[in-house]
């Protein structure tokens, strides 16, 4: 049998063993580059995956030759290899990003871990898209939280610790309620395969356990993708994790939540009990317009721009779940390219604020503390909140005139925010057109207004950078570079070349989420 037939498991296989050969060879380079090559590979992967789906339908691929539903199976449709894509290609951009910033970011006898967990977060993301099995969904979601954790932590700020650890108890808390709803379902149905288990529902999908399990299933995915008011653990963790990882975690971990409330929604539970028997969509709603409006808001005022792209992040996931709210082809259609451009637009800005915590050297910052060989002491120093705040790189009052030396930066950051906002000729307008399709196909005119008014506050938000990075002086007495260095630059404006792409060639984005909404309806009937 050729290599081709095993591609869905090669997909997860190639970054899940690059993962422990890391740890095992505890060297820097030679992890860096065999995480990236695994990286690579399952991009490569997906890729190929995506147009065996696109040319002959679904993929159904069966784990150690045992037919589902005895067996565990891979499954592949064209939602499935749009999120794979999304995944493996921020992984790929990202690493060879990742090789010059953690060198400021991460003590370099961590190194050798940081890839060993990047890796183990890729193949666990990766796993949860591909898995047509319930309990393996929780399985690999553990795996790529439990990275994710370490991920965070690994920053030298000692409030990267803190925000890990608020990730870790609200991530356990989400991950309990999934568990709980996917035993619910397995006490109902007998099976863990999701396609089985979605025939076994019918008939009986108004149960009790069926209804514990749908509210098990909505609170525990919602916490995981960072639903408002379920957000409370990303604006820290966004913010204090190492630029690579917060980049990586904006593009792909809350998308690929979406992914899995969206599998369970339609082809699980089936739109009639969705849509037509229970008031979660009015319940989206309300929670939707409560993160564009409210998140956004609170974004005005940061004084970080990491927190404030951060906050971000919880006002744009509220419009991909506003498209779920419709119950039609647009309304989905909208939530899935969100998830990608969302995904690219937001991957690339904070790769760029990441580039800027290297381009500037302020005289008198706070100086992380030395390091010995074993790891003692590598966080910084004990000094007030207040003071290390002054030290961060990305306060605003140190990025004041940052547009007359680090112009590409900065331009590529607008760039990157005009896609929030959704002006024409970016990705983001892509996805906003489709939420208004969806709102006046339904006669809600009002929700038209809501869309509109919700991006005057992105224009604000953005407004900020752009007014104190381009017409303030900068500070006396700071020293910056030029530009971060081209390894740095390069991957970012891959993905605001990408946002720019995918806002005027729409065959891609909008052609496989218009396919895959329309087959999640079909079969949500």
């Amino acid at each position: 049998m050729s290599i081709a037939a095993h591609l869905p498991a090669l997909q997860v296989v190639l970054p899940l063993i690059s993962a422990p050969l890391a740890v095992l060879l505890r060297r820097r380079d030679l992890a860096f580059w065999m995480v990236t090559a695994a990286a690579w590979a399952a991009f490569a992967t997906a890729i190929q995956l995506w147009l065996q789906v696109a040319a002959g339908g679904t993929i159904s691929y069966h784990i150690g030759s045992w037919p589902p539903p005895w067996g565990i199976e891979y499954r592949i449709d064209r939602l499935t290899s749009f999120v794979l894509l999304l995944v493996s290609g921020m992984a790929a951009v990202m690493l060879p990003y990742a090789r010059s910033s953690i060198e400021r970011e991460i003590p370099q006898e961590s190194h050798y871990l940081f890839y060993a967990m990047f890796g183990l977060c890729l193949a666990g993301l990766l796993g949860i898209t591909i898995t047509g099995d319930a309990f393996n969904i929780f399985v690999f979601l553990e795996i790529s939280s439990l990275a994710t954790y370490v991920l965070i932590a690994l920053g030298r700020d000692r409030r990267a610790l803190t925000a890990a650890y608020q990730y870790l108890i609200m991530g356990s808390i989400g991950a309990t309620f999934i568990v709980i709803g996917i035993g619910f379902l397995y006490l109902t149905t007998g099976t863990l395969n999701l396609a089985d288990m979605a025939s076994r529902l019918r008939g009986v999908e108004s149960s009790r356990p069926v209804l514990a399990a749908l509210a098990f299933l909505t609170v525990g995915i919602s916490l995981k993708l960072a639903l408002f008011p379920l957000h409370q653990w990303l604006p820290n963790a966004y913010t204090y994790a190492p630029s690579p990882v917060t980049a990586f975690l904006a593009a792909t971990a809350t998308k690929v939540s979406v992914y899995v409330l969206i599998r369970f929604y339609f082809s699980v539970f089936g739109e009639s009990l969705v849509y037509e028997r229970l008031p979660l969509p009015q319940i989206m709603l309300g929670l939707s317009l409560l993160a564009m409006f409210g998140a956004s808001f609170i974004a005005i005022f940061q004084n970080n721009l990491k927190r404030l792209f951060a906050y971000s992040s919880v006002g744009q996931i509220g419009y991909i779940t506003l498209g779920l709210s419709f119950d039609s082809v647009n309304g989905l259609t909208a939530s899935i390219v969100h998830l990608f451009n969302h995904g690219i637009a937001k991957g690339a800005i904070f790769l760029l604020i990441g580039g800027i915590a290297v381009g500037i050297a302020t005289p008198g910052a706070v100086s992380p503390a030395p390091t010995s060989p074993k790891g003692a002491g590598r966080r910084e120093a004990a000094v007030p909140s207040n003071a290390r705040e002054a030290a961060t790189p990305h306060t605003f009052d140190r990025l004041a005139g940052l547009a007359q030396r680090m112009p590409l930066t900065c331009f590529g950051i607008v760039l990157g925010g005009l896609s929030l906002i959704g002006v024409p000729g970016t990705a983001g307008f892509i996805s906003k057109w489709y939420l208004i399709l969806a709102a006046l196909e339904q006669g809600q005119f009002w929700l038209v207004g809501a869309i509109l008014l919700s991006s005057l506050l992105a224009v604000a938000y953005v407004w900020h950078f752009i007014e104190v990075a381009y017409f303030r002086a900068p500070p006396v007495g700071q020293v910056a570079r030029k530009e971060a260095p081209l390894a740095m630059l390069i991957p970012a404006w891959l993905l605001i070349a990408a946002t720019i792409w995918f806002g005027l060639d729409t065959s891609v984005t909008v052609g496989t989420a218009l396919d895959a909404a329309r087959q999640l309806m079909d079969k949500a009937q």
